[in-house]
This record gives structure tokens, sequence and C-alpha cells, in this order.
């Protein structure tokens, strides 16, 4: 039986963490309460919430918790764009594209869910 470790978008989230850990370490240490904690709890809150949802009972709380982990997603994009226009990250091009991917990914996951519901 498949679980959320066997997801693509929960596997590619547990690397988008690591490299928010990489890059949030080199963040001025003013900030560990701010943005770093922010963009650390939102990269962690992507594969959790995809993790949790899996275990629920239902399709449509799975489909919740994932539409939640969609959210962290969004909120953690807007804190890597917030870190570019301070200076605390010089290129982010790579980060934003990866979030991107995972965001369609994650809302094609979310369809996929929505149809076997239906069926």
């Amino acid at each position: 039986m498949k679980t959320h470790k066997d997801l693509d978008i929960w596997k590619r989230g547990i690397d988008l963490v690591i490299d928010i850990y990489k890059i949030t370490g080199k963040f001025p240490k003013e900030e560990i309460y701010g943005l770093t904690s922010q963009m650390r709890r939102s990269a962690i809150s992507y594969p959790s919430n995809i993790a949790e949802g899996a275990a629920k009972n239902t399709k449509s709380d799975y489909i919740r918790f994932i539409y939640i982990s969609l959210g962290s997603l969004s909120e953690l994009e807007t804190h890597v764009i917030i870190s570019k226009n301070l200076g605390f990250i010089s290129d982010v091009n790579d980060l934003l594209k990866e979030i991107e991917i995972l965001r369609k990914m994650t809302l094609n996951f979310i369809k996929h869910l929505k149809n076997k519901v239906n069926e």
C-alpha cells in the first residue's frame, strides 16, 4: 500500500525544507524569530500537511489538508520574495521555480483526488 512517502510532492517538499534551512542559516541573527522562523515553519508545513492528510479517514479530509499545504507553499513564496527584497537572498530564481513546480504538482494531485471522490 502506498503512503505519503511515495508521493513526489512530499519527497520534493522534504528537499525544499532542507534547502530553506540552508538558506535561512545564512540570514542575520536578528531574523531568527522573524523571517528565518517563518520560512522554516511554512516550508515544514508543506510536506507535513500532505502527510497528515494522507492519514485522514476520508478523501475530502485528505483534499482539505492538501489545500492547507498549498497555502503553506504560497506563504513560503511570499517570505522568499520579502527576503530577496531585504537583501537576505540574492538569487531566488531556482527557489521560486521549484515552488511553482510544486504548486502545479499539488494542484494536479488535488484534481486527481477529486476525481477519485467522484468515481
